[in-house]
């Protein structure tokens, strides 16, 4: 069985997100492939974001994570230097604008994640 990491880099609003939502749902699916986290990273920190509104009418990609997250126990890890720098904050004035679905965390655990897996994907 094959160990994978993936490492999301696309804003909740990108297409990309969408594709690699599709990716994870495949893998988490697929019985040859142990799916052990996903890392999300630069503007792919917003896919954590509680105050983020998508518009009914678009893909929910914010709600896809949580159902899978749910659905799947997948931790989803987020890098909490890039979601400061981004606004998000797991202590901003004593209430967090972090979905409890995301485990706030550092580089030190995408390392840990990415040397626990035989293959890093990176969308």
């Amino acid at each position: 069985m094959k160990t994978v990491a993936v490492m999301i880099t696309s804003s909740p609003l990108s297409n990309l997100t969408a594709t690699s939502i599709a990716l994870v749902k495949q893998m988490l699916m697929d019985d040859n492939i142990k799916l052990i986290g996903v890392f999300f990273y630069q503007d792919g920190v917003l896919n954590a974001s509680a105050s983020l509104s998508i518009p009914a009418d678009e893909y929910q990609s914010v709600k896809q994570w949580q159902s899978i997250h749910c659905d799947y126990h997948l931790p989803l890890h987020l890098c909490i230097t890039a979601a400061e720098k981004r606004g998000l904050s797991d202590d901003w004035q004593d209430t967090s604008n972090i979905l409890p679905e995301f485990t706030v965390s550092g580089l030190g655990e995408f390392v840990s994640l990415y040397n626990s897996a035989d293959q890093l994907i990176q969308l």
